[in-house]
């Protein structure tokens, strides 16, 4: 191939013998990185989706071999271009990989330091116009380039919160997509406007808006702050476990996506993750420089992002991590799917006959929101039942449920006296909230940031002002630092919360969730018992969710915000 594009390029550049020799050279070894370059990145589809070892060999040799290609194509522009041909969308392609490089290497790490050296590769891209040329050519699949690498940038900005960047790239493509649609009779159209329906949801899928004076949108982030999770105070005493890995699931009916990220897998892989730190001070980038010092790290939990995976999958992902996860290390499970029911009534109550969540078939959905099984004589086949995650109890075990169906997951045994909670949404919601987004109050939403719950159990709260907005986040970091007192003074508590108390990740996922669960039950209009989360093994009510204290705490912020009236002053006699 490479012979074969040097011919072509010698004949279109002139006689071969007017070409000097050291330039034929630099034509050679560039069409030689190139090669390899694209050998190397098409490789990594091959490479196995689970497993934290096996890939890293690989993705090095990528990285090396783009960094090498990306210093040759600066440092010999001028005859590239003059003996190649080089265009600059072609150096745009080099940049894109570059950043997908990176982004993939985030999905594979969980070091959100890579998306921001994804996003300045995406953003040179734009800045330096690197795609301009491609609308003058004939060509719709490079047209389609471009519009890819629109779709990918969106992605990175949303995963960096970098919301007014996200909208002036939906602009942007959109008018690429017309322009492409228009010039290109393609049957592509339909599946690019979706793309820009898809975004355009999920972006007005959050209620909050912090404005500024001036009247600029303030970005909020559900990232691990260093002042986000309550300190361990002294006396509190707590396990020393730490959240290693986790699978993040989504499998909701008609839920706001974008590319494979619903918006509670998007709320749930935040919290899990710390503010992102800039790596350019402290590590090359490929084809910048050269440096040996490697980056302070900081760790996240590893994550598995699964859109609507089929059992298999889930049991693969799942056991992989269960393999992987180092000693006195947590392993979380957050579910984000329909609700899949028992049909009729069973003689036992095992765990297969609560029924469970949905995972993907190739069958039709039935009933809409809900699978009922037609044949009573057997169980779903195409659901996670309780029972299916038992054999992985014989480790520390986290599981988060948002589902119309979490209840089946009340129903656990603790077989092997592990450490195990799970953390289960409400099944319903009351009337007045069904017509928002069926998830829009879910254990994804109340754990990420908690101050969005007031949004939407008020509609008439639209936005808040910054100084408002900071002001409640201070008090809510008190309300948190007391929820942590509370759960570690408690003497009915299961030892298990405490066990994973240490982490300050699964702390800060516990006491929001404690603080969602107490605020939904002095809601006025929350008064199903469905109504309320639920947890095994059970909270003691009187210590936690229903403490008169913690319940002061709610009004006095409910006061703050001016939606005190929505909420019942007296609540403990209401029960």
């Amino acid at each position: 191939r490479i012979e074969f594009a040097l011919k072509e390029i010698m004949s279109s550049g002139g006689a071969e013998d007017d070409i000097p020799q050291a330039e034929r050279k630099t034509v050679t070894d560039f069409c030689y990185l190139l090669d390899k370059s694209k050998q190397l990145f098409n490789g990594l589809r091959d490479l196995p989706q689970y497993g934290q070892k096996q890939w890293q060999s690989y993705f090095g040799r990528t990285f090396d071999v783009y960094t090498k290609l990306w210093k040759f194509q600066q440092q010999h522009r001028q005859v590239l271009d003059n003996r190649y041909g080089l265009k600059r969308w072609q150096i745009g392609e080099i940049a894109s990989k570059i950043g997908q490089l990176y982004y993939h290497y985030y999905l594979r790490t969980s070091e959100t330091s890579y998306l921001n050296e994804a996003f300045s590769f995406y953003s040179a891209i734009r800045q330096r116009s690197y795609y301009s040329q491609v609308n003058k050519e004939d060509r719709p699949e490079l047209v389609v380039k471009k519009l890819r690498y629109y779709a990918r940038f969106i992605v990175v900005c949303l995963l960096l919160n970098k919301m007014d960047v996200v909208k002036d790239l939906v602009k942007e493509l959109s008018d690429e997509i017309e322009d492409y649609t228009h010039r290109f009779n393609t049957e592509d159209q339909v599946e690019w406007n979706l793309v820009l329906q898809e975004v355009a949801a999920f972006i007005e899928a959050d209620p909050v808006m912090v404005l500024n004076d001036d009247n600029t949108i303030v970005i909020t982030s559900n990232r691990l702050s260093e002042t986000g999770a309550p300190l361990l105070e002294q006396g509190m005493i707590v396990g020393q476990l730490a959240l290693a890995d986790a699978l993040i699931i989504g499998n909701c009916n008609n839920q706001v996506k974008f590319s494979e990220l619903t918006v509670d897998m998007f709320r749930m892989l935040q919290a899990l993750e710390r503010e992102p730190m800039n790596l350019a001070s402290q590590m090359n980038k490929p084809g910048m420089q050269e440096s040996t010092e490697k980056p302070a790290r900081r760790e996240n939990p590893h994550k598995y992002l699964l859109y609507k995976p089929t059992f298999s999958q889930l049991y693969t992902f799942l056991a992989a991590s269960f393999k992987e996860l180092p000693a006195n290390s947590v392993l979380l499970i957050y579910l984000s799917a329909t609700g899949v029911f028992p049909s009729g009534r069973s003689d036992s109550e095992g765990p297969y006959d609560f029924g469970g969540v949905l995972t993907n078939s190739n069958r039709d959905i039935i009933n809409g929101d809900a699978i009922h099984k037609r044949n009573q004589s057997y169980k779903e086949m195409h659901c996670l039942h309780p029972g299916d995650l038992y054999p992985f109890t014989r480790k520390p075990l986290f599981i988060i449920v948002d589902s119309s169906n979490s209840v089946a997951y009340k129903n656990f045994t603790n077989l092997f006296g592990q450490p195990l909670v799970c953390l289960l949404s409400p099944t319903a919601y009351p009337k007045a909230l069904q017509g928002m987004d069926s998830v829009s109050v879910s254990c994804a939403k109340c754990i990420s940031l908690s101050i969005d719950l007031f949004f939407l159990l008020d509609q008439s709260l639209s936005s808040m002002r910054r100084g408002l907005w900071e002001k409640c986040q201070d008090y809510l970091r008190k309300i948190n630092r007391d929820i942590a007192q509370l759960l570690t003074h408690s003497r009915s508590i299961d030892q298990s919360f405490l066990q994973f108390f240490g982490d300050e990740f699964l702390r800060l996922l516990l006491t929001r969730f404690i603080f969602c669960s107490a605020t939904m039950r002095m809601h006025k209009i929350f008064r199903e018992t469905r109504n309320y989360p639920e947890s095994y093994p059970q909270l003691p009510r009187d210590e936690t969710v229903e403490n008169p204290h913690l319940q002061k705490h709610i009004l006095e912020l409910a006061s703050i915000l001016d939606v005190r009236n929505v909420f019942l002053e007296n609540t403990l006699d209401d029960y």
